[in-house]
């Protein structure tokens, strides 16, 4: 991650725009966001942002129009080949989680959309899956849009202003004491995302359920 961010801190401007744009825009249209998700590369660009290598209003408008065009690249790729890309090696180990979308998008139809936007795997995943089902195109560009609108608004945002909060924080404390409390906020929320998704609470269960037998 420092990586990245020491490489997007040395580009220009422009250059930074185009970059960040061009993830956002190949996780959707492409499923890059396997190997990076468009989310983090939004994030680094509004902690670029806050430090004033870019403009953070030209930057959410950038990862606003990769958002949206890269998803209906995406629709389009599903409704041509999606049978055929769906049942490609990468995603082949993902069975169950495209099944899953797909029962979503059967059930919720453009909510499913909407709401995909704000999970990396479907995120990558539900345009393509959304045309393969044959979704009426002007249904999914509509909340399509709303989600790469909120989406493309949001997480730009939590950049810049996290960005913020660690400058006020190194100012006053130090450097060190500031890059602990960040390692304490990400342990936190891995733990948090994991109980989420269900990844520690299922091994606590299968706990109990042997000690009982």
């Amino acid at each position: 991650m420092h990586s990245i961010t020491d490489w997007l801190r040395g580009l220009s401007g422009p250059v930074v725009y185009a970059v960040v744009a061009a993830l956002v825009f190949a996780e959707d249209a492409l499923f890059f966001g396997f190997v990076l998700p468009g989310e983090t590369a939004a994030v680094l660009g509004g902690v670029l942002a806050h430090q004033g290598r870019v403009s953070i209003g030209w930057l959410i408008l950038a990862v606003v129009g990769a958002a949206i065009v890269g998803d209906s690249v995406g629709y389009e790729v599903g409704r041509r080949a999606g049978p055929r890309i769906l049942d490609s090696r990468p995603l082949r180990r993902h069975r169950d989680r495209l099944a899953d979308a797909q029962a979503l998008i059967r059930r919720r139809g453009p909510v499913a959309v909407f709401a995909g936007r704000f999970v990396a795997f479907f995120r990558a995943t539900m345009p393509a899956l959304a045309g393969s089902s044959h979704m009426p195109y002007r249904r999914f560009l509509l909340f399509n849009a709303l989600g790469g609108v909120t989406w493309g608004t949001g997480f730009p945002l939590l950049g810049y202003f996290a960005g913020s909060a660690y400058s006020r924080v190194e100012g006053a404390v130090g450097r060190t004491t500031a890059v602990l409390l960040a390692v304490v906020a990400i342990a936190v929320l891995t733990v948090w995302q994991l109980r989420r998704r269900g990844v520690i609470g299922h091994r606590h269960r299968d706990d109990d359920r042997d000690g009982r037998h």
